[in-house]
């Protein structure tokens, strides 16, 4: 079996407590797209562990993990995150795979991001990573990848040709003198000893593992709303966050995937910029960020939080060709004894009920919404899907009817048992 898990709002919908509850059972797990810009955060023993780059598989004994070619690196990040699982005392060496066509982000990479967010006039919310301009890099066709650092010449050639443009751009549109070839040779050569061993050609791994029916979990970072192609352009990230993005940044066939799981809150947050129609006001906002630590793993900055949006959840289930929900925080909700949902927008007197591509639109628009009771009881401890409150249920079959998509998993806290996994 071959599942992609995906975001299927703006990106911190809990994907890592779902996919570290999906690795139990694969053997090989995939990240596909986006670079350190992403955050997984995985409760394991009352310890909380963030992972930006390496797949959540890697809490598992004996799991393959995989970061495949649609992703962008930053071997320094990656050293330093693979440094602090070492420290938990998890087998990193001999579970993580890295594809030979992962391009790299260089220092030039994370300035150039930096610099450009300044500069705009509206903030796109960028983490400064450096993700996009390697992106572009990459678009352009003058990146740097993971099988170029095992050719040190090539490397070499490479990196001269990209140092020297770069600080010529750097040094007449913002002033700024650049990077030293010399410093950044050394310091990448001496990364490339490090992670030399984990890099190989992913894609014949997988396409072995299929042959052979191994269960393969493709996890996607970020949201279906930050999807470069399918999002709040150009509030977005730089990369294919949506299912078909799997394909392409793993090296497999749309015909070997089995099954696709989007991940929804049982509300809706969005960290950075961009509209957000279903937003809270701002004491409800208080008390939801509170309690559902409403904070981004990657940055620290408070999640903006509204509404279940219908309307968003739509638009994913069918962008993605959803066959299963994973529903999280449910419990955040215990409290209010009213609970609205959006089911449509409206805009210049006209009711819309698909996903506006107008960044214009969706900015001024103001949601049509629904109402439902509250169930004003506590779901953490709650097992079974019976043992929910009834209202709960109601909640969450309404939620199933608007996305046209069954419920498999609802989670009731943050730990791995605060699961329930529909039969």
């Amino acid at each position: 079996m071959n599942v992609v898990l995906i975001g299927a709002q703006w990106g911190d919908e809990g994907k890592g407590k779902i996919i570290d509850i999906l690795s139990a059972k694969a053997d090989y797990i995939v990240r596909y797209q986006g670079g350190n810009n992403a955050g997984h955060t995985v409760v394991v023993n009352k310890k909380e562990i963030i992972l930006h780059l390496v797949p959540s598989g890697i809490l598992h004994d004996n799991k393959k993990c995989i970061i495949g070619n649609g992703v962008v690196v930053d071997p320094e990040a990656l050293i330093k995150e693979i440094n602090h699982l070492k420290k938990h005392k998890i087998k990193v060496d001999e579970n993580l795979l890295i594809s030979d066509r992962v391009h790299i982000i260089f220092p030039y990479h994370n300035l150039l991001d930096s610099l450009r967010e300044e500069k705009m006039k509206g903030k796109i919310g960028t983490t400064k990573r450096g993700i996009g301009p390697c992106y572009s890099d990459k678009v352009n066709r003058c990146g740097i990848r993971m099988v170029d650092l095992l050719n040190e010449k090539l490397f070499l050639e490479k990196l001269k040709v990209n140092v020297e443009e770069k600080n010529e751009f750097l040094k007449k549109i913002y002033g700024h003198s650049g990077f030293s070839y010399d410093e950044l040779a050394q310091k990448y050569l001496g990364y490339a000893k490090t992670i030399s061993k984990f890099i190989c050609d992913t894609s014949i791994i997988l396409a072995k593992a299929i042959k052979k029916k191994k269960y393969i979990l493709f996890e996607g970072a970020q949201g279906t709303l930050l999807d470069i192609d399918h999002g709040t352009y150009p509030f977005v990230t730089s990369s294919n966050a949506t299912a078909g993005g799997a394909c392409t940044g793993a090296g497999v066939s749309p015909a070997n995937i089995s099954k696709i799981i989007g991940v929804v809150k049982a509300y809706t947050t969005r960290v950075g910029e961009g509209p957000l129609p279903t937003i809270f006001d701002k004491d409800l906002m208080d008390r939801i960020q509170k309690k559902g630590r409403e904070f981004g793993a990657t940055t620290g900055r408070p999640r903006r939080c509204g509404w279940f949006d219908g309307v968003v959840a739509r638009h994913s289930a069918m962008i993605n060709g959803l066959t299963e929900v994973a529903l999280t925080k449910l419990d955040v909700l215990d409290e209010l004894d009213e609970i609205k949902i959006c089911t449509a927008y409206e805009y210049n007197g006209r009711k819309l009920k698909y996903f506006p591509a107008d960044i214009d639109v969706l900015s001024n628009c103001k949601p049509v919404y629904e109402s439902m009771p509250g169930w004003l009881k506590e779901t953490t401890s709650c097992k079974k899907y019976a043992d929910l409150p009834v209202k709960a249920r109601r909640y969450l079959e309404r939620l199933s009817m608007i996305m046209d998509t069954r419920i498999s998993i609802v989670s009731v806290g943050s730990r791995r048992r605060e699961t329930i996994i529909k039969k």
